[in-house]
């Protein structure tokens, strides 16, 4: 058996950072910035009024000053004059600042009358001037890698890029194993159960940025997943879910080897999963997660969330662990790194009683895994313990 970090460093040398496509602006949000986008202007573009109020000069302004307002300029309309001495121009948020102003005096400082305007308060010495570029200005540079978020789309958009170079998603092919399943809609046989965690899984990589493909059921004959191998072998990963120990129903290794698979490692000292493995498939490089629900779905959090980020250009550090208190006593820690379902509330961490590698529904309440190293001893309430949130 192998360790956590050293599984997971193996894993990383089986993929690399898929290429580059082009995809629409309103398309980008969530994608993974593939190099760095220069900005196409400066933003403003102009200096700009940051309030609504009349466009002056600075010299002479004090309370009492009376100016003859001689035109207007809004957003989308510069007014084109000069502004002289004793003159202003009636503006709005966000309106080019006129020639010859410096100082914009917001409307509630002032009373306009028939003739124009007066000051009639201690003139504020913020300017309310947006400089140009004072946002951004043309050639700064939005740094790659990075996962888009929406701020980000909004200042590409700003920087006037209608198309962004983003990492091609991975598409990762999710093949569950074994004659005792059958997919949910189905009726299952007194001896068969539903197919859960090709969905769970699914819905993780997707989160993480992959492009899934549930592949067929493959039944617990060396042909059958002969066949379903052969169809995922164009996807960039394979995610095998099941069939992955020693039993004699256990063909996953096997059909693998059949098909020239070069097995990089199995079993590693964690629990739940002990019996993952990895390795590549011709090309293609091949995961085979062990098949109870939470052992799957904690060595998608552990291994395959790292994994596809590395597939799109992002460091794939291993998840991170934080530190919290524990709410009550835990008993000392075996050989293997324990990963136990928890609940991580008011900044203090509950494992729950029963860890069975089967309880989907443990799962699904816990929003954290605590995370026990090898050999770790008991610790009572209080203890700071590490732990992933889910």
């Amino acid at each position: 058996m192998i360790t956590v970090v050293e599984a997971l460093k193996r894993l990383v040398t089986l993929v690399e950072p898929g290429p580059e496509e082009i995809v629409p602006l309103h398309l980008a949000a969530g994608r993974v910035l593939a190099r760095p986008v220069e900005a196409a202007r400066d933003q403003p573009p102009f200096a700009a009024s940051a309030m609504d109020g009349y466009a002056v000069q600075t010299a002479g302004l004090a309370p009492g000053a009376r100016y003859r307002v001689i035109g207007e300029a809004a957003a989308g309309h510069r007014f084109s004059g000069m502004v002289g001495a004793g003159e202003a121009v009636r503006i709005f948020t966000g309106a080019p600042l006129p020639q010859g102003a410096q100082h914009v005096v917001i409307q509630e400082d002032v009373k306009r009358d028939a003739d124009g305007m007066i000051v009639v308060t201690e003139v504020d010495p913020k300017t309310h001037i947006r400089p140009s570029g004072s946002d951004f200005k043309r050639g700064e540079v939005i740094a790659a890698p990075r996962r888009l978020s929406p701020a980000d789309v909004a200042l590409l958009a700003s920087m006037n890029h209608p198309l962004v170079p983003v990492r091609r998603k991975p598409v990762v092919a999710v093949i569950s194993t074994g004659d005792e399943l059958v997919m949910p809609g189905q009726n299952p046989r007194d001896d068969q159960i539903i197919a859960s965690n090709c969905f769970g899984l699914k819905a993780l990589l997707e989160e993480s940025g992959a492009a899934v493909r549930i592949l067929p059921i493959a039944r617990d004959t060396i042909p059958a997943l002969q066949m379903v191998f052969e169809l995922a072998l164009t996807a960039d990963l394979i995610v095998t879910i099941g069939g992955a120990s020693v039993g004699d129903h256990d063909l996953v290794a096997k059909a693998g080897k059949s098909l020239g698979m070069q097995q990089s490692f199995y079993k590693v000292a964690m629990r739940p999963g002990k019996p993952l493995m990895a390795g590549r498939i011709k090309d293609t490089p091949m995961i085979g997660l062990p098949g109870n629900p939470v052992s799957s779905m904690v060595c998608g959090h552990v291994f395959l969330t790292p994994v596809i980020r590395h597939m799109l250009g992002l460091p794939a550090e291993q998840t991170r662990h934080t530190l919290a208190p524990l709410v009550c006593a835990i008993a000392r820690n075996g050989p293997r790194e324990h990963y136990m379902r928890a609940s991580f509330s008011n900044g203090q961490l509950t494992p729950f009683d029963r860890q069975d590698s089967a309880l989907l529904s443990v799962l699904a309440q816990a929003n954290a895994l605590l995370v026990r190293p090898p050999h770790a001893p008991a610790l009572g309430a209080g203890a700071e313990v590490p732990y992933i949130l889910l």
